[in-house]
């Protein structure tokens, strides 16, 4: 099925509710999906091409509705790529928001921090990324607008209007640059030390492959962590998938309010 498809299939379930903003939630970010009023949930396997997410966390739903008054279409879940070694995981989705004529891409997932004044709990505005080790999802796409230029891929005006929302709403709000690694193991502390000499502020295993494609599909992107760890080597203490997930639910209730407070400011 092709993404304009799966598009019409979506807007059949939810008419007359077009959205030019969607979210993807990330690990521990799923109860922002709970907040969205008049809520229309399209299962994942309802849409072919739509990732079956391995992750606990994930609920793999579509959901349409309002937030802050706005119309939103929400990825509650996402797959990455070390789950089938498929870096273009999420190319179906995206295309999809692309033809369902979404402009706006709002990222979300949950970081480790290599700054050692960003704690466990504190949003992270993405400004720029490292593609650690994983490969490009455009490999093996033809044609030539798969060269897509990178600069500024995470979009100057909604950084600056994250900015707004996060000073008015007293929310902190760091910015730093965030490096990509496969997983699904945890970075080594070796790598933590690289990564922070080659210039990232925060690690994770998403978004980049999913930024990469949005900018492809010709969509805005604005990204942001919710930090649940200081990386490998930096406290002496191992890291698990638990924490992540507790961390990312404690913080959440103020990074919903972040995004929401940003949903609210775009245009309708």
């Amino acid at each position: 099925m092709q993404p304009h498809d799966l598009a019409a299939r979506i807007a059949g379930r939810a008419p007359g509710l077009s959205a030019k903003t969607a979210i993807v939630l990330g690990s521990g970010l799923g109860g922002l999906a709970d907040e969205i009023a008049d809520a229309v949930r399209i299962p994942y396997a309802d849409l072919p091409g739509f990732p079956a997410s391995g992750v606990s966390s994930h609920r793999g739903e579509v959901v349409l509705g309002r937030l802050a008054g706005r119309a939103v279409m929400v990825l509650s879940g996402r797959a990455h790529t070390y789950e089938h070694g498929d870096a273009r995981a999420m190319a179906v989705p995206i295309a999809t928001l692309a033809a369902a004529g979404v402009e706006t891409l709002i990222l979300t997932n949950a970081a480790g921090s290599l700054l050692a004044d960003v704690a466990p709990g504190q949003p992270m505005l993405i400004t720029d990324h490292i593609a650690g080790a994983g490969p490009n999802p455009l490999i093996g796409v033809g044609g030539d607008d798969r060269f897509v230029s990178m600069v500024d891929a995470y979009d100057p005006a909604l950084r600056a209007l994250a900015r707004k929302v996060a000073k008015e709403a007293k929310i902190p709000l760091a910015e730093g640059v965030y490096m990509w690694f496969t997983g699904p193991s945890f970075e080594t502390p070796a790598e933590i030390r690289m990564a922070r000499v080659l210039g990232a502020d925060a690690v994770g295993m998403s978004t980049v492959p999913e930024v990469i494609l949005a900018r492809h599909a010709g969509l805005k992107v604005l990204a942001l962590s919710m930090i649940t760890n200081h990386g490998a080597g930096m406290t002496g203490r191992p890291l698990s998938h638990d924490e992540t997930k507790s961390v990312a639910a404690e913080g959440a209730a103020r990074f919903r309010r972040l995004v929401a407070g940003i949903v609210a400011e775009l245009a309708a």
